[in-house]
């Protein structure tokens, strides 16, 4: 479900821009986001749009950007810049409430944990503490995690291994910025164990954070799980945290795989 809403929404999105994609330009942001603002949509509809339009393009980036250019004689570079994309916040952004303790972020991932041995799919609960283990000792953006491949993890480098996030955000417009992070606190068993034990359930591909068909988790999909799984969890509303507070958690005590 999901998956088909995420479709209808670029669909809409790509119909109100009213051009491909690789030719949209931030005068055609602004012109959708107005345009939704006068029909009276909410901000964070406003900011749904923007961020699917985002997500797509960035695949073709990533993904097309050379048939693109073959075909079309166009270099793919992102019309959200950064004054259209400031007016949308997003879950990166600077957060209102604290992050959560040390503590608290424990008391998630022990949730978690019981919950692998409960839920009726093992291998999408499994999934889900891996990855926000690895947002919170890695410290990523949830675009960076989404766009992690099974090579990227070179457990090999260092002491104690190193995620190789090719896709980190940039400054502004100025691009990807790839970065090598450490699999501190024991994130190196997390994904070892990850990688043999649950990845292998999950359909074939390079993606490490897969879905169900085995793509790549859209940065929205990782926060609304977020959510959805802190409602489970059944904490007080302000206890709850965002992605983008959980990788700004102060302190990480190392935390047993």
């Amino acid at each position: 479900m999901t998956i088909d809403n995420d479709i209808g929404l670029l669909e809409r999105t790509l119909a109100a821009l009213g051009r491909p994609a690789w030719e949209v330009t931030p005068e055609d942001i602004d012109r959708v986001v107005g345009d939704l603002a006068l029909q009276g949509r909410k901000s964070s509809t406003r900011r749904e749009y923007v961020q699917i339009f985002k997500g797509f393009h960035r695949f073709l980036q990533v993904r097309k950007a050379a048939e693109v250019e073959a075909a079309f004689g166009v270099r793919l570079v992102c019309p959200v810049d950064e004054f259209n994309a400031s007016r949308h916040v997003g879950d990166d952004s600077p957060a209102l409430l604290p992050p959560p303790t040390p503590e608290r972020v424990g008391e998630f991932f022990e949730f978690l944990k019981q919950r692998i041995a409960t839920a009726r799919k093992y291998a999408p609960a499994a999934r889900d503490y891996a990855l926000f283990r690895t947002l919170y000792h890695a410290s990523l953006r949830s675009e960076e995690a989404s766009l992690l491949e099974k090579p990227d993890a070179h457990f090999s480098r260092g002491p104690f291994g190193k995620l190789h996030v090719r896709f980190g955000k940039g400054a502004h417009t100025s691009g990807p910025r790839p970065r090598w992070v450490p699999m501190l606190d024991g994130l190196d068993l997390v994904l070892r164990w990850f990688l043999d034990d649950v990845r292998p359930k999950f359909p074939d591909s390079t993606v490490l954070f897969a879905d169900e068909s085995g793509g790549s988790l859209h940065r929205g999909t990782i926060r609304n799980r977020l959510r959805y799984l802190m409602e489970l969890e059944g904490r007080p509303a302000v206890e709850r945290f965002s992605p983008h507070a959980l990788r700004r958690c102060p302190c990480r005590e190392p935390h047993p795989g």
